[in-house]
């Protein structure tokens, strides 16, 4: 599966052909000429990797920043700021806010890929780890809390699933189900846990999870 780059920046020429070389790179990338438009995007869908210019109208790179950090379905997203500002104080204020990367514009385009690549490289290596525990986590937690007794087994499975921050694509095809039953499922979670949304509900469990609730 093609992984998913999220491209923000004000700057149209940037967006064309930043986005046009990576997907000739085999990436799959959503465009965004705003911070706000961006994030509520997330709250459908979770990208691999976001690339943020930090010199922007309303929502700068750096408020972005700081949003996405604070949000724990976000914080593990790898993310590239880009800017005109080179100078020291700005790059640590970056790294300070939680980026991973500042690259200074005008940059090379198969830095970037390689910068995307180790990125992405490193993430799995984590996730990886951060998905066996979160998984121990869970299994403690569904044999003693008596939200788990109320659902079937197939809704667990699938709350598991969305909780490690699986699309309903992925879910539907790792359960080999349609997409359409799989929204089934995420519409009778919601009901049974009074939340509005998947990210409300993968926050509401987390929350329970990692609190012992």
């Amino acid at each position: 599966m093609r992984k998913e780059i999220m491209l923000i920046d004000d700057d149209v020429f940037l967006l064309n052909s930043v986005s046009t070389y990576l997907i000739s790179q085999g990436f799959s990338v959503s465009v965004f000429n705003n911070a706000k438009s961006a994030l509520d995007r997330l709250s459908a869908r979770i990208p691999d990797l976001i690339i943020v210019d930090i010199m922007m109208s309303h929502i700068d790179g750096y408020q972005f920043l700081i949003i996405i950090r604070s949000n724990q379905l976000f914080y593990n997203i790898p993310i590239i700021c880009l800017t005109a500002k080179g100078m020291t104080k700005d790059r640590i204020k970056g790294y300070d806010l939680g980026c991973n990367v500042y690259l200074t514009k005008p940059f090379n385009p198969d830095e970037l890929l390689s910068i995307i690549k180790n990125l992405l490289k490193y993430k799995v290596e984590v996730q990886d780890i951060m998905d066996a525990q979160l998984q121990n986590k869970l299994d403690n937690f569904q044999k003693s809390n008596v939200l788990f007794t109320k659902l079937t087994e197939k809704e667990k499975i699938v709350l598991q699933l969305l909780v490690k921050g699986l699309t309903n694509k992925e879910i539907a095809k790792q359960l080999n189900i349609s997409i359409r039953s799989v929204e089934n499922y995420v519409s009778r979670l919601l009901n049974k846990t009074s939340t509005r949304n998947r990210t409300e509900l993968a926050q509401f469990m987390i929350k329970k999870i990692y609190k012992g609730e």
